[in-house]
């Protein structure tokens, strides 16, 4: 049988064809990286840009004593060297994430191919490298349009190649883990480090370093603050365990003894309003605007405060701003009861002696500052709406000293509560270089935003006599020693300015004949603080006071002499401070210096400082407040005691200090010094109509001198502060006499002594 003949194919066509397909596009993928890497298809970054990449690293507040106690960030990133890092997380991430990260130059063209075979079924092909620069230069969304993937796709190739010629393998895992988001504000492993855990990145163990590197799959997903998601979280970081097993990072003995173990956070979120020094870095915040203007960059640009990760060494120490917050709390607490005990079925309370109309003033001026009312107006809502949703009952979280209180209040209500909330300013600093140590400027930042150490002037009542009483030994040539007549004083119609008679009177409306300057101060007489400004004159004491860094304005009028006048705590203890720096003030300061990221030095603030008073008048002005505390208003930092609770001081060191209350007890004012630290205190209620109505709880050695016992209780306990226990350096050859011994007076035996003398005193 005949077969038929076959006519051979044509396959020359075929691979021609293939050919042409083949170079057809291996020519359109060159292209494609050549069109991409000259930017065709969006900007490429420079060489500058890869030695320095936007990071948007955030500016640390650094304490004296070398911890950052706070940042100003739009991401909270602090970097981080690859020498901080433990050597188990650099281990975790590679095993877990790049397992052939040490054998590519940036694209592992192993993982590649089997991702193309495979079409992703088991996972990307993306390296470390790739990863950083996806993070970097375009961020960690891709495009869901395909062409436009794959543009991006071969852009973080380019960008990666560019990376490794760039960086060693070491700081490319630097700064991976310095970019990567890990939720809940952590940018980069310091950040997350500290607010999950409250250590350093060296400081992590193995099994936690196991949970952030877990996180970077999904980091909202794998959030290990969410209680709901703990189990997910634990597999997940089980899963980084079985991944160092089996790259030999760790036994399977160690990795069957770590999954076992459950997840423990110590989780501290760091937000503006949350951790130590609030209001102190608001304060800088604020401070900081003007700076970055008046501090350009070489290229004329200004720095951003929360981008550039400038490093800002402050004045302040961590322990006593802990020490001094601790006090506030700790004595506040306790006056916060007596306060709202006081109040209870008072009628308009907190408020005291004034009309319906002023106290609708404060309210309507309350209700137009609130969030509320802001969020309102926004919305469109008139001005009717929003006072009537005043007394809608709301949903809402108050402050207690027990913590935040979810609670269904009347928003007025909650007007009136805050109102009768007791606020504090304290700033503690060194007088030799005026190196602020503490400032708390209330009792809660994230509920009172209210500054009043450096914001708010308050009535400083006593506290101001010192002054008086230095002008008064300076020009007249006193002495504390001195002896002045204690009488009943008027002070003419028309004599310094005064448009009436002033006829001051004493606290406990007794008068004490003949009495020495030093027991004046002591018990704070107010009649010799009149007859001692009357003999001065006004202008000389507001001279003086002007000359001791008082800006705040204050009236050339007699009755200044028992603290008529408003003046900030920052500016009180600057000024008292002059005395125990022998007569020179010293400006308080809070930043010692300013670095760059690259830790180049850019300011370096110079302290101002002067000559303002003679040391030896300077000298018999701290003798005169240390009587204040032997045997004065004073008294019960040496023998306890605290108008309504029983402090347990027992200071023996000498301390000169002196008390304050205002007109109807608004204000409670304590200063106190010891030769290396200055502390001032102020205590009252946001309104000046709300107060004690008893001097008893009202007075500044009720009010504001516990808080300066307690903080310097820890400070002394404290033997890294080495604050200071010795007497205060007395000038050579000191020309003004302070020794003022008598002899010892017959004591009436059958007189029975009183626990503690009475400490009650005001002034105007």
């Amino acid at each position: 049988m005949a077969t038929k003949k076959t006519v051979p194919t044509d396959v020359s066509k075929y691979r021609r064809l293939f050919w042409q397909i083949f170079l057809y596009g291996f020519l359109g993928i060159i292209l494609l990286f050549l069109f991409a890497s000259w930017g065709f298809f969006g900007k490429m970054p420079s060489f500058d840009e890869l030695e320095n990449p936007d990071s948007n690293v955030a500016t640390e507040i650094i304490s004296s004593d070398g911890l950052v106690i706070g940042k100003f960030y739009k991401e909270n990133r602090t970097p981080v060297k690859y020498e901080e890092l433990p050597e188990h997380l650099v281990k975790a991430l590679v095993a877990t994430e790049d397992e052939r990260f040490y054998d590519h130059s940036g694209i592992d063209a192993k993982g590649t191919l089997r991702a193309v075979v495979r079409l992703g079924k088991d996972g990307g092909a993306s390296t470390l490298t790739q990863q950083l620069a996806k993070n970097l230069f375009h961020g960690s969304d891709g495009s869901k349009f395909i062409l436009f993937r794959v543009i991006q796709k071969v852009k973080e190739w380019i960008i990666a190649i560019r990376l490794e010629r760039q960086y060693t393998k070491q700081e490319i895992i630097a700064l991976y883990l310095n970019q990567v988001d890990f939720v809940n504000g952590a940018v980069g492993i310091r950040s997350a480090a500290k607010i999950y855990m409250n250590k350093e990145p060296k400081d992590l163990t193995l099994e936690e370093s196991a949970l952030f590197v877990g996180m970077l799959k999904n980091p909202s997903l794998y959030n290990p603050n969410r209680k709901k998601r703990e189990q997910l979280v634990l597999d997940r970081r089980n899963t980084v365990l079985l991944q160092m097993a089996k790259n030999d990072v760790i036994t399977e003995v160690q990795r069957e003894q770590l999954r076992k173990l459950p997840i423990k956070l110590d989780f501290r979120p760091e937000g503006h309003s949350e951790g130590s020094a609030t209001y102190f870095r608001e304060f800088l915040r604020d401070h900081m605007k003007q700076w970055v203007k008046d501090h350009l960059k070489p290229d004329g640009t200004e720095y951003d405060l929360y981008r550039d990760g400038l490093k800002i060494y402050t004045t302040i120490d961590s322990k006593m701003q802990q020490y001094a917050e601790e006090a506030v709390t700790e004595h506040l607490k306790n006056l916060q009861k007596e306060f709202f005990i006081a109040a209870k079925g008072k009628a308009n309370a907190p408020f005291v002696d004034i009309t319906p109309e002023q106290t609708q003033q404060i309210m309507a001026q309350a209700m137009k500052n609130s969030e509320r009312w802001r969020k309102m107006d926004l919305n469109g809502k008139t001005k009717e709406e929003i006072i009537k949703s005043f007394d809608v009952p709301a949903k809402m979280k108050i402050f207690t000293y027990e913590g935040e209180k979810d609670t269904l209040m009347k928003p007025t209500d909650s007007i009136i509560y805050y109102k009768h909330m007791l606020q504090t300013g304290m700033m503690a600093m060194e007088p030799r270089n005026g190196h602020i140590k503490a400032w708390v400027g209330g009792v809660n930042y994230k509920y009172f935003q209210y500054d009043h150490v450096g914001q708010g002037a308050r009535q400083v009542g006593s506290t101001f006599k010192p002054f008086v009483y230095a002008t008064a030994i300076e020009q007249l040539g006193m002495s504390p020693c001195d002896s002045i007549i204690d009488s009943y004083f008027t002070m003419p119609k028309g004599k310094w300015g005064i448009d009436k008679d002033w006829s001051p009177k004493n606290s406990d409306g007794k008068y004490r004949g003949t009495i020495r300057l030093n027991q004046a101060l002591a018990n704070s007489v107010n009649t010799i603080s009149a007859k001692l400004i009357d003999r001065v004159g006004p202008q000389a004491v507001v001279d003086m006071v002007k000359e001791l860094g008082v800006t705040s304005k204050i009236p050339v009028q007699p009755s200044i002499a028992l603290g008529a006048v408003d003046i900030t705590v920052e500016e009180m203890v600057g000024a008292m401070s002059t005395f125990a720096n022998q007569g020179i003030y010293v400006k308080p300061t809070f930043i010692i210096k300013i670095e760059d990221k690259n830790g180049v030095v850019i300011d370096q603030p110079a302290p101002y400082q002067k000559d303002v008073v003679n040391k030896d008048v300077a000298y018999a002005v701290i003798k005169l407040m240390e009587g204040v505390t032997s045997s004065g208003t004073g008294a019960r930092l040496k023998y306890g005691g605290g108008g309504f609770i029983q402090y347990d001081y027992s200071f023996a060191n000498p301390i000169a200090g002196k008390t304050g209350t205002s007109q109807n007890n608004s204000d409670g004012w304590f200063i106190g010094m010891v030769p290396n630290l200055a502390t001032g205190i102020w205590v009252g209620n946001e309104d000046r109509a709300a107060h004690f109505r008893a001097t008893r709880l009202g007075q500044g050695a009720t009010m504001a001198l516990p808080i300066w016992g307690i903080f310097m209780k820890k400070c002394y306990a404290d033997s890294d502060l080495d604050v200071s226990k010795e007497s205060f350096e007395k000038p050579e050859n000191l020309a003004i006499k302070v020794d003022c011994w008598t002899p010892k007076k017959v004591i009436d035996s059958t007189a029975v002594p009183s626990d503690e003398p009475d400490l009650d005193e005001f002034g105007l």
